[in-house]
């Protein structure tokens, strides 16, 4: 499938010689959810505003759809729509004429039927006479969707799209992504809900210090760092680990069980002949568990040994 968006070497750095992004190279193709990772100041709004043209880049080059950022602005901006990270909306404008305001800033000619297609598609066809005031938060941010979809857009940027909204109105927003997805819109998402990318996303791109430390399919990230872990429960909790078993990567639940850390992808796991060697010492289990490192947990990986 072909790159929608090509980033190339993507530096920025600001008077006084903070360096927001470090040579951020990145192909994302169309039709796919990019969900980006990354601490506070890891340089991911950076990255989308500008792609956006909000801000200049110190050096590098985007294009969008095979327009160039800077030399062919308005055939590229024409094809990204923006949901920011805060609400700014005009309170006593409804919510009909604000989403229909935005379809003309790009030059884009009146299309009631395109409109309420939009307003449909995200629950505000109801609410369209409501002036912005009236709306709740999770209203307030499916207007922001709304406005960034009125011109239709082939790439869709959604920075922490769920921020400060519940968890029932976030679920909602991951169905909406879904639907966009399968209309070819290109959904790149930062967000601080890990188990929102890892609910949504195709690929994940963790970015930390400017730098993008890697970009992977969801699924083969959490083959390839997803450890897995044995719990073993015991009818006598320990205070230590035997010196019988000392030679097993083990380490003591709260509860005075052991917990065995494997590569679920090796040959051998080792689990044969620890639980060989569990019952030659004594121990006797009442339960065995087995669960999977989530995205959280690889995020957090990543990003501490790159601060070391």
């Amino acid at each position: 499938m072909a790159a929608i968006l090509s980033i190339s070497d993507l530096t920025k750095t600001y008077e006084g010689g903070f360096e927001a992004l470090k040579g951020v190279s990145l192909d994302i193709e169309e039709g796919e959810i990019l969900a980006l990772l990354g601490p506070n100041g890891a340089g991911k709004t950076t990255m989308i505003s500008i792609i956006c043209g909000i801000t200049m880049p110190s050096s590098g080059k985007i294009t969008v759809g095979g327009h160039d950022i800077q030399d062919e602005f308005r055939a590229a901006r024409r094809m990204i729509g923006l949901v920011p990270q805060e609400i700014a909306l005009e309170p006593f404008e409804t919510v009909l004429n604000t989403v229909t305001f935005s379809r003309g800033l790009f030059g884009k000619p009146r299309d009631p039927a395109a409109i309420e297609r939009i307003l449909r598609q995200l629950s505000l066809w109801d609410k369209r006479n409501e002036r912005i005031r009236a709306l709740s938060g999770g209203m307030k941010r499916r207007v922001l969707i709304a406005k960034a979809l009125s011109h239709d857009p082939r790439i869709l940027f959604l920075d922490e799209p769920t921020a400060g909204v519940d968890v029932e109105l976030r679920k909602d927003m991951w169905e909406i992504v879904e639907t966009l997805r399968q209309d070819g819109v290109t959904i790149i998402l930062t967000t601080h809900y890990i188990e929102e990318a890892e609910a949504i996303a195709d690929r994940i791109g963790v970015i930390n210090n400017g730098e993008l430390l890697l970009v992977e399919e969801k699924d083969a990230l959490m083959r390839r760092m997803g450890q897995k872990q044995l719990r073993l429960d015991l009818s006598e909790p320990l205070t230590g680990i035997p010196d019988c078993l000392s030679h097993h990567p083990l380490e003591l639940t709260e509860a005075g069980g052991l917990i065995y850390h494997f590569d679920s992808g090796a040959d051998r796991t080792g689990i044969t002949r620890l639980l060989s060697d569990v019952a030659a010492a004594g121990l006797k289990m009442i339960d065995l568990d087995t669960s999977q490192s989530s995205l959280e947990e690889i995020f957090v990986t990543l990003v501490t040994e790159d601060a070391q």
